[in-house]
Parts: C-alpha cells; structure tokens; sequence
C-alpha cells in the first residue's frame, strides 16, 4: 500500500489541511493519508502548541468518517524533537512492506536543506509537493518531487488560535465536531 505522510503540528487541524490530503488521494496513487501529529517541530515554537494527545483527538475528530485518512501518533513515543527521516526509518522498519511518501507545502520543502539528514531523505523516499503562492520549487536536491496544484485558502492555525484568542468564531475554518471541542475545553485562550 502506497501511503502518505502529512506531517504537522496541526495546532488544530483545520479545512486546509483536509483539503489538501483530499486532494492528494484523488489526484495521485497515493492510498491512504497518515496525520502524523508531531509533538514538536524542531524548527517551530513549541509555546503555544496544545498538548500532542489533544491535537491527535483533533485530528481523529476531523477525519473519523474517511477510511482513506488516518491520525498516527508514531512520534510520540520516539525522542524529541522529532526528525522527519527518523519517523521515517522507525516506520519503514515496522511496516517493511508500505511505500511511504512524504507531503509538503512548497513553503516547507524550501527550507529541506535544513533538516536532519535531509539527503537520505531525499535519496530513499518520495515528496509530493503542494504548491504554494511565492514559494517556487527550483532546487530538488536529486529527489524523486512531484508538483501538485492543490486547491488552497487562505487559513492558518495560527489565524484560528488568535481568533480563538480574540473570542471569535472559527466556524467553517475547521469540521464542525472540531469547533465544538475546541470551543467546550476552552483550548488556546491563554
């Protein structure tokens, strides 16, 4: 089986991030989509991120009714922060006979050359690329990169946790049963 692996904080998952795996099943031969939640990005502020189960609890809430996506919480328990090529080496270990991609946005993949060990990743995996306005794609690095024009909106987490913040409505950013949890546990107001 042919999976690929959406990596992210998903502080909260939101309908651009759904958009976007959705479109990656339909439109290439990818099988199935994995969120990987990532407790930390070592290239992010982990300050305002919501605890790792709750943002996997998220995460399942949005995709509960599509047996083409999953939420995987495999970083969890390897040591932080977490390295892409490191989950991938775990995974490939465990499940040998899966074909693991990797999707980013284009913004991301221009800044790959700061990543651990990002030339073995490069050399052993694929990386479909979604593109992004202002961030071409022009070096590769010798890797196996396919370009995708997803369908794309303007919507970050970052927005949704400062409209929560602000005490405004993010209803239509995220699925509906995500609103209502996040709104119930009061998460990201302080």
């Amino acid at each position: 089986m042919h999976i690929g692996l959406y990596f992210g904080s998903f502080n909260p998952i939101h309908v651009g991030h759904l958009i976007v795996a959705n479109h990656v099943v339909n439109n290439t031969d990818v099988d199935k989509i994995w969120f990987v939640v990532s407790p930390h990005n070592p290239l992010k502020d982990s300050h305002s991120l919501l605890n790792e189960y709750d943002r996997l609890h998220l995460v399942n809430l949005a995709i509960e009714d599509n047996n083409k996506f999953r939420g995987s919480n495999v970083e969890f328990s390897l040591p932080k922060p977490s390295y892409t090529i490191d989950t991938l080496t775990y995974l490939t270990e465990k499940f040998p006979l899966e074909q693991f991609t990797v999707i980013m946005g284009a913004d991301s993949f221009q800044n790959i050359h700061r990543w651990k060990n990002f030339e073995q990743l490069l050399l052993r995996y694929s990386i479909i690329v979604y593109n992004r306005p202002g961030f071409d794609i022009s070096e590769t690095y010798g890797g196996k990169i396919t370009t995708l024009d997803a369908p794309l909106l303007q919507i970050s987490s970052t927005h949704i946790r400062k409209q929560l913040k602000d005490k405004k409505s993010i209803k239509y950013l995220v699925p509906d049963k995500v609103e209502q949890y996040i709104t119930s546990n009061n998460y990201y107001l302080k």
